[in-house]
Formats: structure tokens, sequence, C-alpha cells
């Protein structure tokens, strides 16, 4: 008895200093992660990219300037420029410099494409951060409530031990006074045991649910805990009583079609794009240098910077490129964007029926998770009347020790159930809340 006294009174010792920790409420815990997550974090780099995807596609519309110079010195051969024979010591030494201008002006539509292109990179990839965010959401949603279930089956095997240690005493006096057998004792301490047992085990469970929200969270799990949300009797109004308008919000707003749909968009510009292989392409060139050389058999002279000034000259350029036969790369190329054009279209036909399959799903599971809360309550009340009337006759000795445990495992098990359904049915009625696009803080 004193051992099981300590065990229990340790555990209320556990309880109480992680009382005095910060209790995470839903909405902090929410916002936590979406802030924290490394996930998130890394969609959020990606936008990064994006944005430096789209100066680089701006820069194709500018002109690319270039400029070099060189030094060089050539030993051997050479013609004498006096007698125009060759001799075999002579010395050349040369310098250059020029500054180069080339601009592209027609490509077939490739760059405005290509710049059209990054800012939907940039769009799809803000939509895909928004389903992480909400996959994040939904996920310590599931984890917040795993925790306060659990928390609320540790008060009832806590309960469960208050009541048996109650009865150990009682049945200890009926023993001393000679009205019960010495049997019904030990089963009296045998069930003592079982609930200290069930309580270390739902202690274990809260902490391993307070561990998952944790790693989720990112965060140090030591002193981690929750602020207890009251959803002691949860109202049939949680409930949506008809399908349609989560069916038509979700397919208008949610952020799997709309990615779906700006895959399409992007999979018809890639043909654009691949198009633009059938068509010629325009590039003016300017160009400024000059060079200078000196041999020791130079029949005349000029100083470095008068001979660079002699020699400078200008030259202009324009290029027209008209594709004739390109081994069928371009005609492969649309072929293959088509198709995935196809593919695109069949991916958003795809998103619909999974996330009208999903809302079904989860709809139907919300309407039996009600249906079972509600037979839980009926149950619960039944089985509590039940042990009443067992205790009672137990008192007056007309039941005994075994059939009052029977009575008393019945009830457990109907409390277990009620908790259970109460939180199966909470959390599926924020699964269609999801789907809704309404915060899962309320």
């Amino acid at each position: 008895m004193k051992n099981y006294s300590a065990l229990i009174g340790f555990l209320f010792v556990c309880l109480s200093v992680s009382g005095q920790n910060k209790k995470w409420t839903l909405r902090e815990c929410i916002n936590y992660a979406l802030e924290n997550n490394i996930t998130v974090k890394q969609a959020e780099n990606t936008l990064l990219i994006n944005d430096q995807d789209i100066i680089a596609s701006k820069g194709q519309f500018l002109p690319s300037v270039s400029g070099s110079m060189g030094q060089r010195m050539s030993i051997g051969f050479g013609i004498d420029q006096t007698t125009n024979e060759v001799v075999n010591n002579n010395t050349i030494h040369s310098f250059n410099y020029n500054l180069g201008i080339n601009q592209n002006i027609f490509n077939g539509f490739r760059t405005l494409n290509l710049y059209k292109q990054s800012f939907l990179n940039q769009k799809i990839n803000n939509l895909e951060l928004a389903r992480i965010k909400d996959d994040i959401s939904l996920n310590v949603v599931n984890a917040y409530l795993n925790i306060l279930f659990n928390k609320e089956n540790l008060q009832t095997a806590m309960s469960q031990y208050s009541f048996s240690e109650k009865q150990l005493k009682q049945v200890k006096g009926l023993v001393d006074a000679g009205v019960q057998p010495k049997a019904s004792f030990f089963d009296a301490e045998a069930t003592l045991s079982r609930d200290v047992q069930q309580v270390t085990i739902a202690e274990n469970n809260v902490d391993l649910a307070l561990l998952n929200l944790s790693q989720l969270l990112q965060i140090e799990y030591g002193g981690f805990d929750v602020a207890i949300i009251d959803i002691d009797n949860p109202a049939s109004e949680l409930l949506y009583s008809n399908i349609k308008p989560i069916l038509n919000f979700a397919l208008q707003n949610r952020v799997e079609i709309k990615i779906a749909e700006k895959n399409i968009e992007n999979a018809e510009l890639n043909t654009e794009i691949s198009r633009s292989g059938y068509l010629p392409s325009v590039n003016f060139g300017y160009g400024f240098g000059s060079v200078w050389s000196e041999s020791k058999n130079d029949f005349v002279k000029q100083a470095f910077f008068r001979e660079l000034d002699l020699f400078k000259g200008h030259n202009l350029n324009l290029n027209v490129s008209i594709p004739i036969f390109s081994r069928f790369q371009n005609k492969t190329a649309v072929a293959k964007s088509k198709i995935q054009e196809d593919n695109s279209k069949l991916s958003l036909d795809q998103a619909k029926l999974t996330l009208e399959s999903n809302i079904q799903r989860a709809f139907t599971d919300a309407k039996a998770a009600f249906k079972a809360f509600e037979a839980a309550k009926k149950s619960l009340a039944a089985q509590d009347l039940s042990f009443r009337n067992t205790e009672e006759r137990y008192n007056i000795g007309t039941m005994n020790n075994f059939e009052l445990e029977q009575a008393r495992i019945q009830l457990i098990n109907a409390e277990a159930s009620l908790i259970n359904a109460k939180y199966d049915f909470v959390f599926k009625t924020k699964v269609l809340d999801f789907y809704m696009g309404k915060p899962l803080t309320n």
C-alpha cells in the first residue's frame, strides 16, 4: 500500500511540476510549427531561388557586353618586311583589345515565354508552400488532440486507482471484521496493482504524445506541455449536414487543385518554348577594338598608343539563323511537350477525384464518429448505473468481489470508449473544417 501510494504521489507531483511550465496553446503550436519547420523553410528558400530566376529571365532581354585584351610574343620564323624573306630569328610582340555588344532581337518568343514561366513557377511554389503549411497545421492539431486524449485517459486511470485504493481499505475492514474471506483482500490488492500499472501506462502515453508534438514542432521535449481545451461534450453542431458546400468550396479553393491548374499553364508554356525551335533567330552584334605589334625587322615602327589609334576600328554584324533540319529535335520536343500537357490535364482530373474522395470519406467518417460518440455516452450512462447498482449490492453482501470487478471493468471500458469516440469525432470535424478553409484553431 505504501509503495503504491508513493508511486501515485510521484505521478501527481510530476504532473504538478509539469503544470508549472509554459502551457502551449493550439494556436501557438501551429504558428511555431509554420515559422520553424524545416520543410517550410526549404519551401521558402525555393521561393528565394524563384526570385533569382525572375531576375535572370529579365536579364535575357538586355544586351550582353564583353571586353577583352591580350598580349602575345612570337619567337622564331618570320617575314622580314624590308626584303620579304623568311628569317628564323624573328621576335614579334603584339597587343590587342576589343569591346563587344551582342543583342538578341528575335528567337521565336523563347525569351518572353521563359520570362512568363519564371513568374508561373513562383506562383506554383507559393501554392506548394501553402499546401505544406496546411498539412503541418493538420498534423499539429492531430498531435495536440492526441495529448488531450491521453491526458484524459490518465485522469480516468488515476480515478480508478483512487477507487481501488478506497475499495481495498473497505475490504480490509470487512476481512478484519470476519464479514468477508481473506481471499477478497487479495483480489482487491491485485486489482489495485493492475490499476497502478494502468496509471503508469497512461502516464507513458502522455509522455509519448508530448514527445511526438515537440518533435513535430522541433523544440526541446523537457518541460514541454500544452494547455487543456474544454471539449467535454462536443455538440452535434460541429457536424456538417450537407457535403455539397464542402465539395464546391474545396474544388474551387483547395491548394492542390490550384497547383494542378497552374501545372497545366506551365506545360502549355513549355510547348510554346519548344515551338520556338521552328522559328528563325536574329542577333545583332557590335565590336570596337585595335591591335599593336612590333618586331626588330619592322620597316616602320610606331609608338604604342599611336599605333593602337591608327588601327582602331568598329564592326557591326546582323546574323539571321533559319532552322532547316534539326535532326527531329524540334519535332520531338514539341511532341513531348504536348504529351506533358495531356498528363497535366489528367493530373488535374485525378486531383479533383482524390479531393472529392477524401472529402466523401471524411464526411462519412465524421457522421460515423458522431453516432459512435452518442452511443458511447448512452453506454457509459448505462454502465455507470449498472456499476452503482452492483456496488450497492456488494456493500450489503449480495454480490461478491469478482462480480464487482467485472462491473468495474465494463465501466472502465465504457469510459475509455467515450473518450476515444469524443476525440475521434472532434478531429474528424476538424478535417472537414480544413477542407472548408476554416481556421483549425477555432
